[in-house]
């Protein structure tokens, strides 16, 4: 047998350049080439651009790497707005934003689902392409002339933040209060938290608008230690300051003990669904969706296939401060939600009151646990709302969802490679996957929302 030609070249190693030509886009947005049949992933890359990139990560099966220099770039590539690490997909026209993401949607139900023909809707494309964002999480950092700034992480650096001059997903208040707030600390001298070390003060700076209600919040995070935050909190010129003070080693804006300097603790915003209009207080570490506007359009396509008549019995499993429970209370007989996080459920009783909503019951606990003993108090449930993290449902919480028999299941994703396999789960425990509607919530981005409903087979 003569010898074998197929001479493949070495596993690329850490910090080497290759010229690649990116193919397609993956899932979570990273460009995909391939050498010789070896899969790099190419952060910054879109499809058609040829690119030298730096390796970061090498594995057996595939690279992951970094655009350092754009040789020939795709013929539909457009000039991003400004830098901006959290918005990647600024260089691609939001018409093909729009089309990769439908398209992925797709992808995972099939690849990842066993879905032939998957049900997808065509997306519902954003009501704003821009400045949607109504939270946003900075970080303090020193940039190499040793000034001050505060910005976002550079992609693949724990320890470097790159500054921002205008961040293009947040308000010009949301902006404006950012470039006061360090304009002070500058003045102050303050330093800024060492990611290596441990040393230093300041750590982020969370700002956080009520889109509806006009309203902004800021929230410091910083070490231990003592500074002028009244002052700061006049100089930033928000309607609410909080200081959250932390000594943990991992940066995190929800560990520490957090004090209202100025202001409300919990910020007011209002969301309309269903034509009625609900009004949240929003406690500084709770969750609510950061697009405001398309937070109303999701939650209204959830309601839409959950098609309720004024009697059924709800589950919102995963409820959070209760915006889904509430918006759904108003056109079902009732609504039982369960969230693990206990000041999140106060949040959600407290808006409750405020909207004057009786026919809404929540309860702290872990759905795995949780579920059975629902059942018995509530009874079995018509439809169940699923809004989970964006790792999905383990396999135990499919069987609980499963143990109630609901004749609809509307769920809620933020991934849908955890939507898809969760479907298949549901699917094979005796419910038919009717449709899948996926939600532009975050443009410039490759996150992609998305609502599906599951029947239960007769």
């Amino acid at each position: 047998m003569p010898p074998s030609t197929d001479v493949r070249r070495p596993r690329p190693v850490r910090g080497e350049r290759l010229e690649l030509s990116i193919e397609s886009l993956a899932h979570g947005g990273s460009g995909v080439a391939r050498r010789d049949g070896y899969v790099v992933f190419v952060r910054g890359g879109v499809p058609g651009d040829r690119v030298i990139a730096e390796v970061a990560k090498s594995k057996r099966a595939y690279a992951e790497a970094r655009l350092v220099e754009l040789v020939e770039p795709a013929g539909d590539r457009v000039e991003p707005r400004a830098p901006h690490p959290g918005a990647p997909w600024q260089v691609l026209p939001y018409e093909r934003q729009l089309a990769e993401k439908e398209a992925q949607v797709r992808d995972a139900l099939s690849r990842l689902g066993g879905f032939e023909q998957s049900p997808v809707e065509p997306i519902v494309p954003a009501l704003e392409r821009w400045r949607y964002r109504n939270k946003v999480e900075y970080s303090f950092g020193i940039e190499d002339s040793g000034s001050l700034v505060l910005g976002f992480h550079r992609p693949g650096r724990f320890d470097r933040i790159d500054p921002v001059a205008d961040d293009v997903l947040a308000s010009e208040a949301v902006n404006a209060v950012r470039e006061r707030a360090l304009e002070w600390c500058r003045a102050e001298g303050l330093s800024a938290w060492d990611r290596r070390s441990g040393a230093g003060l300041l750590r982020n700076l969370v700002v956080r608008e009520g889109r509806r209600t006009g309203r902004v919040q800021a929230r410091l995070v910083t070490s231990a230690g003592e500074l002028r935050v009244p002052e700061l909190a006049a100089a930033a010129g928000a309607d609410s300051f909080l200081w959250t003070r932390t000594g943990g080693v991992a940066e995190t804006t929800r560990d520490g003990e957090t004090m209202t300097v100025s202001g409300e603790a919990a910020l007011e915003e209002e969301l309309q669904v269903l034509g009625a209009r609900l009004r949240f207080a929003v406690s500084a570490e709770a969750f609510f969706q950061t697009n405001t506007d398309m937070a109303e359009v999701l939650y209204g396509a959830a309601a839409d296939l959950a098609a309720l008549t004024g009697r059924e019995r709800v589950f919102d499993l995963f409820c959070g401060i209760g915006t889904i429970s509430l918006a759904f209370a108003t056109a079902a007989g009732e609504v039982w939600g369960v969230e693990l996080v206990p000041e999140a459920v106060d949040d959600a009783r407290r808006n409750a009151r405020a909207n004057s909503i009786d026919n809404a019951h929540f309860a702290v606990g872990d759905v795995r646990r949780s579920l059975r003993p629902l059942l018995e108090e509530a009874g079995p449930p018509d439809v169940v709302v699923i809004d989970p993290p964006r790792a999905g449902l383990s396999a135990k919480v499919v069987r609980r969802v499963l143990e109630t028999a609901a004749r609809r299941i509307v769920y809620v994703s933020c991934n849908p490679t955890t939507l898809a396999p969760n479907a298949r789960q549901l699917v094979d425990g005796g419910y038919r996957l009717e449709t899948v509607r996926p939600v532009d919530m975050f443009p410039q981005t490759p996150h992609i929302e998305c609502v599906a409903l599951l029947e239960r087979e007769t």
